[in-house]
């Protein structure tokens, strides 16, 4: 059976632009399909249909894949509009990538770049609950009260997190803070930070350390690597598989 995919997703996974672009290029009646214009956006395409921009045609590009240890003070995003860096400044790649879900701004740690649409919605679609762990410090001593609260879940916006992983590394009761590593299955907006906050925790740095079995060996702030084949194949399998580790 072919398999048939909306126009604009073809365009956007074919690097050519991003899919709210493509939508616009289609509406505007610059996109044809085997030669006739198409500028309905629910138009579906199969792999032998040839897409034409302005005439010239579209080309598939290859697939890759990166991991960055982030800086902090860099937004995960491919532009912002004040000025600040963004995160595909710090890879050499002439594709157009963009990152796998997001790290704050202020929040170090392993992220995925990609320009593959279907892995980057196997590693964050909340279906596939993928493991990831992170290293925090927060402004107050972790009691086992507040320990077993977040293990169990809190609410956010109503809803009750997954049971989550919490070992805690150190604490200082005169000064006050913790550090502490959590694991979460989980990917909403600022989890880790309003995890805290629900139990009176202040975060004061938030580190991210381990995706699944994918970890930072080797690289330091700022550097990043090309991920391997194995590596890619291991995550969508375990993502397929709901063995999150």
């Amino acid at each position: 059976m072919i398999k048939l995919e909306r126009l604009q997703k073809v365009i956007a996974q074919s690097g050519y632009t991003s899919r709210r672009k493509a939508e616009q290029l289609i509406v505007d009646k610059r996109v044809k399909v085997n030669n006739q214009i198409v500028s309905e956006l629910g138009s579906q395409v199969g792999p032998d249909d040839i897409i034409l921009i302005d005439d010239k045609e579209i080309v598939a590009e290859s697939k890759v894949y990166y991991m960055i240890n982030k800086p902090k003070d860099v937004l995960c995003s491919v532009s912002d509009d004040r000025g600040r860096k963004v995160v595909v400044d710090l890879i050499k790649e002439e594709k157009r990538i963009y990152p796998v879900g997001r790290l704050d701004f202020d929040t170090t740690g392993l992220l995925m770049l990609t320009n593959d649409g279907d892995f980057t919605n196997a590693m964050i679609h909340p279906s596939f609950e993928i493991n990831k762990t992170y290293q925090v410090v927060v402004d107050k001593f972790i009691t086992d009260t507040m320990r077993f609260k977040l293990e169990r879940g809190v609410l956010l916006d109503g809803e009750k997190t997954l049971p989550a992983k919490l070992v805690v590394d150190h604490f200082d009761k005169k000064k006050q803070y913790s550090q502490v590593t959590i694991t979460i299955r989980e990917g909403k907006n600022r989890q880790v930070k309003r995890m805290f906050e629900a139990i009176g925790c202040k975060v004061i740095s938030l580190h991210r350390s381990k995706v699944a079995f994918m970890t930072l060996e080797g690289l330091a702030i700022g550097q990043y690597r090309k991920m391997l084949p194995s590596e890619i194949s291991r995550l969508i399998q375990l993502a397929k598989s709901g063995d999150r580790k």
